[in-house]
């Protein structure tokens, strides 16, 4: 995945900022995120689920509303409604810049606005929802005390997850005159409501008000064990996998141009592509499996997957522990869990006492072997031959004959 700083022009002329978060290959589809109240594009759960989604294939667009992050304007001038106008500008930014927006995602009360912008955006396909209230107003409670101030003086400051924001009167009659109910019904649009039912801050009562007010097709799902704010790392990262599953039964091409054209393999057969993205990253098909390469960081990739040497020692790895399991299994030896650890250096030859040219480096890598059961010394000593005698390690010391060609 990798991430780009994007700015766009939002309802009201202020520029907003925002990240475009993108898959390897060529995107799916494109998603908008929407970000709980008074929170950012750069919170734990707008970060983890879209890097999730980018890992399936889609692209996001998480932005900060107008007067908060990054973003320019002054909150305090803000409402519902203008939310709801900037996740527009967002989707007419989206449309006109990378492709049609067909996913938008709202967390908390960001989830609230995709539901009330979603049947003002044609493009959108499918629409989900994460620990979001039924009723706008629901942010009210937080600024209770500070309520008649509002009323009497107009505004008030108020104290917001642990920060002071300036609310006018203006915002609570706004979001008090907001109703999902009947855009809900005819919204049209896929629906996904993901609701932690121990959110303290949203209780999942509201999820149900959602899911009912809402037509077919609709789908939910329960967030165990998760905070309102997603700030566990894996909670974010399942409601990302889980959204991704069920947005390709809705978006317009399910498959990417890389996964349709340039990634196809027969079986048997491996298939590498330049990602398109970053310097060195590569998309690998092999058979119907996908994989990923890239470089780390310290020589100028982006770390995106597994570098080239890596991806052989994981392939003499896996033969190794498959070659033992099934030794063990036909001799019926009480072998558990095999692991492999492996290391590739280049050393020279003169560290090698079989090598005639000691002023030359060669390849040394180093197989560490864990062996779990009940074996007996002469078991684990056999084992250790059979090692040797793994198919890709003898592809390895053999050497192969490597003919290329232009296709």
């Amino acid at each position: 995945m990798s991430s780009q700083k994007v700015s766009f022009t939002g309802a009201n002329g202020i520029a907003l900022a925002a990240r475009l978060d993108l898959p390897l290959g060529a995107p799916r589809a494109y998603a908008i995120f929407a970000h709980c109240f008074t929170c950012s594009k750069d919170t734990k759960a707008a970060m983890y689920v879209s890097a999730a989604l980018a890992e399936q294939g889609i692209a996001v667009l998480r932005f900060d509303f107008t007067g908060l992050g990054g973003s320019g304007g002054d909150f305090a001038n803000t409402n519902f409604s203008s939310n709801i106008a900037d996740l527009i500008a967002a989707a007419d930014h989206v449309r006109s810049t990378y492709g049609p927006p067909e996913i938008l995602i709202g967390h908390s009360l960001g989830g609230a606005a995709v539901l009330a912008a979603a049947p003002k955006i044609s493009d959108v396909r499918a629409v989900a929802t994460i620990n979001a209230p039924f009723d706008p107003s629901h942010v009210l409670h937080m600024m209770a005390a500070a309520r008649p101030e509002i009323e009497s003086a107009g505004e008030a400051e108020v104290i917001l997850a642990g920060r002071p924001f300036r609310i006018r009167k203006q915002f609570v009659e706004d979001i008090q005159g907001q109703r999902l109910s009947d855009g809900l019904a005819a919204m049209r649009k896929a629906l996904l409501v993901m609701h932690a039912p121990l959110d303290s801050t949203v209780s999942i009562d509201n999820a149900s008000h959602i899911f009912l007010a809402a037509k077919h097709p609709k789908s939910f799902v329960a967030l165990d064990g998760a905070d309102h704010l997603l700030t566990r790392k894996e909670d974010a990262q399942y409601a990302g996998s889980v959204l991704a599953a069920w947005a390709a039964r809705y978006i317009a091409n399910p498959l990417s141009a890389y996964d349709k054209e340039t990634l196809s393999a027969a079986a048997g057969e491996v298939t590498v592509a330049s990602a398109g993205i970053g310097k060195f990253a590569q998309l690998i098909a092999a058979g119907r499996h996908r994989l990923r390469a890239d470089e780390p960081a310290a020589v100028g990739g982006d770390d995106t997957g597994p570098a080239p040497y890596d991806l052989l020692l994981a392939a003499l790895g896996a033969c190794t522990s498959m070659t033992l399991t099934m030794y063990a299994a036909r001799k019926q030896w009480p072998l558990g869990r095999v692991s492999v650890k492996l290391r590739h250096n280049k050393v020279y030859a003169d560290d090698c006492a079989e090598c005639e040219n000691t002023k030359t480096k060669l390849d040394r890598i180093e197989r560490e072997i864990t062996l779990e059961g009940e074996l007996d010394a002469a078991q684990r000593e056999r084992l250790l031959e059979i090692a040797d005698k793994c198919p890709v390690h003898n592809t390895l010391e053999a050497g192969a004959e490597i003919v290329t060609r232009l296709a």
